[in-house]
């Protein structure tokens, strides 16, 4: 469905759009949720979705007057916003179908690095799935515990752990089979990738240990599909820090926003830790501990 009159609108006053948005998701019990990216290049806008699944997109269908933004996002979708203030509300349309959205700006979460962090607690104890739950239906989990291992024997439910966290250092340790995806969310937000697609197949920042979408590591290391590979990652307000086998891979980057997946848009709050079970099965996970801020 094309839009009339949709290059980028050139800006003569700062647009109300300006920012980063968090579309929240109605449902509850779902998975997946929106993120708009809007910025002045050179007096024209700059437009970044993300949509419920998938890696976030330049929207170049697009045509903004005043308070009202419109956005063709593709596959039959048309988002109509009107901006007041630090709040979008407007419709999706999508083919006869037509659902209210809104959106408060994205939180800053600028805060400094802290001084200090607990002793690593475990948050897997290598014998049951205590601490942990499935997403949904829990006769579509596949997860178990074989050999002090936490298993996704086959494809099927999400898991994710029943505590909720803000800043921390996660450790754990992952075996991920040759032609799998799925990724460790953090806050339940942003998805560390875990893949071994068809070599060449994925972009780096989509590639294994990138921020789905995001942000891509800064070097290329060995595959390893069928060994065990340990990630280190430092998330404290947007900034970001992976070691993966030893080697600093993402280094104090920024996260701009949710990825696709994330089981709210809530970024501001604390999140659990989840691990994708719904592309392929095989994955292994052991060692898992998490560290948090002393207070």
């Amino acid at each position: 469905m094309g839009l009339a009159l949709m290059a980028p609108a050139f800006l003569s006053a700062a647009s109300p759009f300006e920012g980063r948005w968090d579309f929240a998701n109605p449902n509850p019990n779902a998975v997946g949720c929106n993120w708009l990216g809007v910025t002045d290049k050179d007096g024209s806008l700059d437009v970044w979705f993300q949509p419920t699944g998938g890696h976030v997109i330049q929207i170049r269908d697009f045509k903004a007057n005043g308070s009202h933004l419109t956005l063709n996002v593709g596959q039959n979708q048309v988002w109509d916003l009107d901006a007041n203030g630090d709040k979008l509300t407007g419709t999706e349309k999508r083919g006869n179908k037509t659902t209210p959205v809104s959106a408060v700006r994205a939180p800053k979460l600028e805060r400094p690095a802290p001084k200090a962090w607990s002793k690593p607690e475990a948050l897997f104890n290598g014998k049951n799935l205590d601490g942990w739950e499935p997403i949904g239906d829990p006769s579509k989990s596949h997860w178990v515990v074989e050999d002090g291992e936490m298993v996704n024997k086959e494809h099927g439910a999400n898991i994710r752990t029943t505590r909720k966290f803000t800043d921390f250092k996660l450790h754990f340790e992952v075996n991920c089979p040759d032609h799998a995806n799925s990724g460790m969310y953090l806050r339940g937000r942003y998805e560390l990738q875990l893949e071994y697609e068809p070599e060449g197949t994925e972009p780096p920042e989509r590639s294994m240990g990138s921020i789905y979408g995001r942000i891509a590591p800064s070097r290329e290391l060995p595959r390893k599909p069928g060994q065990w590979e340990t990630f280190d990652v430092t998330l404290y307000g947007r900034t970001l820090t992976v070691t993966r086998d030893g080697v600093m891979t993402i280094d104090h980057k920024q996260i701009e926003g949710i990825t696709g997946g994330a089981l709210d848009a809530n970024e501001g709050e604390p999140g659990p830790f989840y691990i994708q079970g719904d592309h392929t099965g095989g994955l292994k996970f052991r060692n898992i501990t998490v560290s948090v801020p002393k207070k």
